[in-house]
């Protein structure tokens, strides 16, 4: 669905995304039951039995002048000269309005002269000549997403595929909007079969948004299909589409995928770290890999997730596999993929906001009984033995990507070593604070010659309180090391670097460094006495869409644009303005008792939305409301948080999606 996220854009489509029927984690395998991602009448095209790469210009562009055919023909340039063509991407995709909104004399579909001048199929000679292939965008509705009113295709599915056809486009992502309510089948089934009258080969996008249940009914419809709404450039956007999505697994195969939407990777709204979490669970997830940047803008930083090939190729196994869910308490999410060469790719992701450790088993992912097994860390590129534990402190919205195999000749690596760092991350400037790390051997081989070091930031006082060094370090035997931490007496509150090192050598001397990123953050002791959270520096705030607002409503874009906290009629002053999913945290400094708040939907958004709200205590769950709606007036949380480092507010989304949750933390208050 290509549009801005509004409500009065939102409801200009037939559907609201508000109508998305979508299968939960417990549900999905009961649904899926019998069915095999080997078998697919779509397959038999021999079309997209790898997950479709390439790029769509939608989410760097949108409908802006700066997509024209001259980005077109840069990105297709782009994907050889930076290798990304080399890496298995393909399609330079087009999405909305590429066309006039109006067909001509014969109703056929004209291009838009200023932005192609030379046509569609010029563009697509371009592209061919590079070796690369062409993807074009309508609806399956009597108009496109956009509100200029682009044609769709229904009722012109035959005239359209044929200049689809004859202008040489390889892909079609076919959109829902102003569907007429037609049933979303026969929709989707007739162009099918107008594509493929054409004789032409074309992969086949059905982009439904999950509403109709796709995954059901359209392996013989589609080479792949959307199975949320659209993605957005967000932390809280990705986190909710990879929760809807990864319980369709058995769904995926060759030539039949589910689609989460493309991704954002570079477009500036998430960190480095997210990006390759966003990177590493798409292609665990076997998704289509489709740059939604301006290459031409790209950062080295963003070339080198979007090429990575080792991650690439587990996107690509010819098995075709989706990722399943291993396990996923507390936020640590362990997701392994079968390879059609026996291994695993395992992801260990950490949805928190705080570094954690997370660890699996070789057995727990798959694989069979064996002495060791060999372990390839994908972003770092490098091979480690391990004795059958796979664990790494993951940094937080971070994932380590593993490939795990029972490989005979385990033995010509070093050992994995698991490095770690227990105790507060938090400190009071010029109040010393004891951090411990561990070096842990995971591998059949023992480490020897172990050595630890702890850098901070300069100026930062970080000394050894205890042994930094071992000999060696058998099987399962750890290096603990106290340190003393200080930060500058006046260093400003905020997030600070750390970094741990290990060196060790493998049994044949091979010297190894192993090093571990963490954030420490410098904060300030709450004030005594009360005081409104909305005037309280916070330790991280994420918000589905727009920034947290301090004073008012969440407006979904830029800070400072919503307005006044209101919620059944009642105008508050002071509170904190969210969009689910949503999650803030305070320090406490285990010196408060109590949080306060009037808690609920904001009128803005009128009937739409439901939200959940938590408050939690570290790492207990201290008081929750059940679902509310903007039928429910403000609803009283308060929850007792003595004893507790850090406080945390929580909206989650009701279960139906992020659409419209403007939930506001009306008055909240700490007493400390």
């Amino acid at each position: 669905m290509r549009h801005p996220h509004t409500g009065t854009t939102r409801r200009r489509v037939v559907h609201a995304l508000t109508a998305l029927v979508l299968t939960t984690a417990a549900a999905a395998p009961a649904a899926a039951a019998g069915h095999e991602a080997s078998a697919s009448p779509a397959s038999a095209d021999g079309l997209a039995l790898t997950p479709p790469m390439g790029f769509n210009n939608w989410n760097s562009t949108h409908c802006r002048a700066d997509f024209d055919e001259a980005m077109v023909e840069g990105i297709a340039d782009l994907f050889v000269a930076k290798g990304l063509k080399d890496a298995g991407y393909q399609y330079v995709n087009l999405d909305d309005c590429w066309a006039l909104p109006n067909r001509d004399a014969d109703g056929k579909l004209v291009p838009d002269p200023a932005r192609f001048p030379h046509g569609i199929k010029a563009v697509a000679d371009y592209v061919h000549a590079k070796g690369l292939k062409l993807g074009i965008y309508t609806s399956a509705g009597t108009k496109t997403c956009n509100s200029a009113g682009f044609p769709g295709a229904l009722g012109h599915e035959s005239s359209d595929a044929g200049q689809f056809a004859d202008w040489g486009v390889d892909y079609l992502k076919y959109d829902n909007c102003n569907n007429q309510g037609v049933d979303a089948e026969q929709r989707y089934t007739t162009m099918r079969d107008a594509l493929r009258a054409t004789g032409r080969p074309i992969v086949y996008s059905i982009c439904e948004w999950g509403e109709n249940k796709p995954w059901e009914w359209a392996s013989d419809v589609g080479h792949l299909w959307r199975t949320t709404g659209d993605i957005s450039d967000s932390w809280s956007s990705m986190l909710s589409i990879l929760k809807k999505n990864l319980p369709l697994a058995p769904y995926a195969g060759p030539g039949h995928w589910n689609d989460p939407d493309m991704l954002e990777v570079g477009n500036g709204g998430m960190t480095d770290t997210e990006y390759r979490s966003h990177f590493s669970l798409w292609s665990v997830m076997a998704a289509p890999l489709l740059i939604g940047t301006d290459l031409r803008k790209a950062s080295p930083a963003t070339f080198d997730i979007l090429a990575d090939k080792d991650v690439i190729a587990v996107d690509q196994d010819p098995l075709g596999k989706q990722g399943t869910v291993v396990s996923s308490a507390g936020g640590r999410w362990v997701i392994a993929k079968e390879m059609k060469d026996g291994s695993r790719a395992v992801a260990l992701f950490n949805e928190s906001g705080t570094a954690r450790r997370i660890a699996t088993t070789a057995g727990a992912v798959g694989l069979p009984d064996a002495p060791a097994y060999t372990l390839r860390d994908l972003w770092q590129h490098r091979d480690y033995n391990t004795v059958g534990t796979i664990a790494a402190t993951v940094p937080a919205h971070g994932t380590v990507l593993v490939r795990v195999s029972a490989d005979p000749d385990w033995a010509a690596h070093p050992p994995a070593v698991d490095l770690g760092l227990d105790g507060s991350p938090l400190l009071e400037a010029a109040s010393p604070a004891t951090l411990t790390s561990t070096v842990t051997d995971l591998g059949r081989t023992p480490a020897r010659r172990v050595s630890a070091s702890l850098t901070g930031p300069d100026g930062w006082t970080v000394r050894p309180a205890s042994a930094a060094a071992a000999d060696a370090l058998p099987t399962g035997r750890s290096l603990r090391t106290a340190w003393r931490v200080t930060a500058p007496a006046g260093t400003p509150a905020g997030s600070y670097d750390l970094t741990l090192r290990a060196s060790y050598r493998s049994p044949s001397g091979e010297h190894v460094t192993s090093t571990l990123s963490l954030t420490a953050a410098v904060v300030t002791p709450p004030p005594s006495g009360t005081s409104y959270l909305s005037d309280l520096p916070w330790l991280s705030a994420v918000s589905g869409w727009g920034p947290v607002e301090r004073d008012s409503s969440n407006g979904e874009s830029a800070a400072g644009d919503g307005h006044p906290i209101t919620v059944g009629g009642t105008q508050y002053a002071k509170g904190l303005g969210v969009h689910a999913l949503s999650d803030i945290s305070f320090y406490s400094g285990k010196a408060c008792e109590k949080v306060t708040a009037d808690v609920g939907l904001d009128d803005e958004k009128g009937t739409h939305g439901t939200v959940a709200f938590e408050i939690w205590a570290d790492g207990t769950k201290a008081a929750s409301t059940g679902v509310l709606t903007n039928a429910i007036p403000a609803q009283p949380l308060t929850a007792d948080v003595t004893g507790a480092q850090v406080v945390r507010l929580v909206v989650t989304d009701g279960a139906d999606g992020i659409d419209s949750d403007h939930a506001d933390w009306a008055d909240a208050r700490l007493t400390c």
